[in-house]
């Protein structure tokens, strides 16, 4: 029987003649199909993925060198191209979109031989903290099937978290790799702005999103990452340098250094936040007298400008949508109105509003406001003075700490239906994760918690721009040294 731990183990086992791809592949598939009320993934690649995976069984009887990701199962989200299949970011929009091009991100993960075995379920164009808002109906959280997932990422979320795949991409646009990873008990890393290549990523708020990885040991995500990171042509706004995995092992592909000492800072402002469940705060408090005891410097300092980071992300991450969005007329591609209308304007209204959910809709609105003449000054220009001073005060910080912790969210993860009439709740639960993609830092969600209802909860942590690395070394040490309780 195939199982998987994680995979450094599975090429090991691939390498033996224990196990073989066509294997990995034919038991996801069996996961997949068993796990179907779930409802994570959009797409299957079937006949593609086993093809591959005879292909790749080929190579090693060859005695070819195995690639990083040799026969690596993943799953994409379906915000995330990939040629010739179906990309409809879970809107009725792009009904029957095929791709023209691979995202940097997928191509990379193929160069190195990985086996993308689908797309998965997520809110429609990223917008939402719930997956609730899909045109492929909500995704069900596999610990619990009357909560959700989180979103927008829920699907990939899921898929890690059921064992339908080793691992998934998502994209981070205000939480949406973090709070998932968190309602589901998994790792989701949200790498700083342009680590990874938003080269074939469907915007929503593009000085915002951010490809993102969940998996279930560190080590896998670091090497997701190493693969997918650094310079791309097709985007000037990727960053020049990639990560190396290799490089945040102690010896070059040993075990992470788990004697090291942080300097660690959290927000007073965030632990003791009304909106913080009892319990996840009395865990991180007992964390941080832990890790204290440990040797590790934990501070308390005080960050007046949390109560300012949702509503300066809101407005403008809907300004962005709104112009981002505004390409899909149904006139090139995707779903267009089936009345006989001859005006070209009454066109694009009844398209869209018939392709469009509502929660898009809210969104698209809300961002042609703060944009409009007289609001402009009001809203987006001082929005973007909150970032400038929010940028401003993090680099501050990490002039003095190797990192931020926080929650992830201010609960775990909530039943089916409780926030969909209130979009203001719905927009305020993201108060602990929209802070990094504010500043452009990287933040990892880790599972070390078990809250009395039942679900998981976890940690989030956060590094200076550009420091994975410090990143991954704290969060594999909290993971290892830290078991779920």
């Amino acid at each position: 029987m195939f199982s998987f731990k994680d995979i450094r183990q599975y090429q090991q086992e691939l390498a033996t003649g224990t196990t073989s791809c066509t294997d990995a592949i034919k038991f996801y598939l069996q996961q997949i199909n068993s796990a179907k009320n779930l409802n994570a993934f959009t797409e299957l690649y079937t006949d593609e993925a086993l093809a591959q995976a005879v292909k790749l069984d080929e190579k090693r009887k060859n005695g070819e060198p195995l690639k990083k990701l040799h026969g690596v199962v993943i799953a994409i989200k379906d915000v995330i191209c990939y040629k010739d299949h179906l990309v409809t970011a879970s809107s009725k929009i792009l009904e029957g979109f095929k791709s023209l091009y691979s995202a940097t991100a997928v191509q990379r993960l193929l160069d190195e031989d990985a086996i993308i075995i689908g797309a998965c379920n997520c809110d429609e164009f990223a917008m939402g903290s719930s997956n609730e808002n899909s045109v492929y109906g909500n995704v069900l959280n596999a610990l619990d099937n009357t909560k959700v997932p989180g979103g927008s990422s829920g699907g990939s979320a899921v898929a890690v978290q059921a064992g339908l795949c080793m691992a998934s991409l998502g994209s981070d646009t205000g939480g949406s790799v973090r709070q998932p990873a968190d309602f589901c008990g998994i790792i989701g890393l949200k790498p700083s702005y342009g680590r990874i290549s938003r080269y074939g990523l469907i915007a929503y708020a593009s000085s915002f999103d951010q490809i993102g990885i969940f998996g279930n040991s560190v080590d896998d995500i670091a090497l997701l990452l190493e693969v997918m990171s650094g310079a791309d042509e097709f985007d000037s706004t990727a960053l020049q340098v990639a990560v190396g995995c290799q490089q945040w092992t102690v010896n070059g592909g040993q075990e992470n250094d788990h004697s090291k000492k942080y300097r660690i800072a959290y927000f007073k402002e965030a632990l003791h936040h009304p909106s913080l469940d009892k319990e996840i705060k009395e865990n991180i408090l007992n964390l941080v007298e832990q890790l204290r005891s440990n040797g590790h410097t934990i501070t308390e300092i005080d960050f007046d400008l949390l109560e300012y980071v949702v509503p300066a992300y809101y407005v403008l991450t809907t300004a962005e949508a709104s112009s981002n969005l505004n390409r899909y007329d149904g006139i090139r591609y995707g779903y267009q109105t089936k009345d006989n209308i001859k005006d070209l304007t009454e066109f694009y209204k009844q398209t869209r509003s018939e392709g469009f959910g509502k929660e898009v809709q809210r969104r698209i609105m809300l961002g042609t406001f703060v944009l409009s003449s007289g609001y402009y000054d009001a809203y987006f220009s001082k929005a973007q003075q909150v970032r400038r001073l929010l940028t401003d005060r993090t680099d501050a910080i990490f002039a003095d700490y190797d990192a931020v912790i926080m929650p992830t969210s201010p609960t775990t993860a909530f039943t089916i239906g409780d926030k969909s009439s209130d979009p203001v709740a719905m927009y305020l639960a993201d108060i602990f994760t929209v802070f990094a993609n504010l500043t452009g830092i990287p933040g990892i969600s880790v599972p070390l918690f078990k809250h009395s209802n039942g679900m998981p909860f976890g940690l989030q942590i956060m590094t200076k721009k550009e420091d994975e690395l410090t990143l991954l070394q704290m969060a594999d040490q909290l993971v290892k040294q830290q078991p779920l309780n």
